[in-house]
């Protein structure tokens, strides 16, 4: 069946890694060891992803690392997470508008919290270019929960078969799999771009790869 839709997560895909210097930045904010916290940190991002508040998070990362955050350290510590993940892969976003260009439909589909979420919607004006965004943080439901897929092939108005599905997660590509999605682990473009000229379906999409401006 061909491709009709390309559905992108966000973080590590259109996004780049984290920004080490907002990383650095959260540590020593935190009072907490590097590997403390980010031990407690990813422990509970999936419940920050469901819908947490960041204040409610941090409280929780506090808690479990046996300390407590005043309400300065906090605002640096959201602060330094927005940043963290707000640094975005060019190339990525130049394949999604030559995509669009192409007639083949997008959307996001991000475990997500609200802080960052604020900070694209008021800075990222290119999310507007995508026909679907799905959020984690506004449905209470994250990846690999099958229903999130679902959603969003409901909102492109396709079949999940009709789907290529991008994630740096396996577990996140797996689930896609399942559902009947074409599936691809995002590492890097080039391995992407390799992956599609590898594969019959590659072939009827653009491929990534030329750098333009945003």
């Amino acid at each position: 069946m061909a491709i009709r839709a390309v559905i992108f997560d966000y973080g590590m895909v259109l996004s780049n890694p984290a920004v080490p210097a907002a990383h650095e930045r959260m540590v020593v904010a935190s009072g907490l060891s590097r590997e403390v916290l980010d031990q407690h940190y990813w422990a509970n991002r999936h419940s920050y992803d469901r819908g947490m508040t960041g204040r409610e998070f941090w409280a929780k990362v506090a808690a479990d690392a046996g300390t407590t955050f005043s309400p300065a350290q906090v605002v640096n510590l959201i602060e330094s997470d927005v940043l963290m993940w707000t640094s975005v892969n060019d190339e990525m976003l130049a394949w999604t508008e030559a995509l669009h260009e192409a007639g083949v439909r997008t959307a996001v589909l991000s475990n997500m919290v609200w802080e960052i979420l604020m900070h694209m919607q008021k800075w990222f004006g290119w999310l507007d270019r995508f026909d679907q965004l799905t959020w984690s943080c506004e449905l209470g439901i994250a990846k690999p929960d099958p229903e999130i897929y679902l959603y969003t092939c409901e909102g492109l108005d396709v079949k999940p078969e009709e789907v290529l599905f991008l994630d740096d997660k396996p577990e996140n590509v797996t689930a896609a799999e399942k559902l009947g999605m074409k599936a691809v682990q995002f590492t890097t473009v080039e391995r992407l771009r390799e992956a599609l000229e590898a594969d019959a379906t590659g072939q009827r999409l653009p491929v990534p790869g030329a750098k333009v401006g945003i």
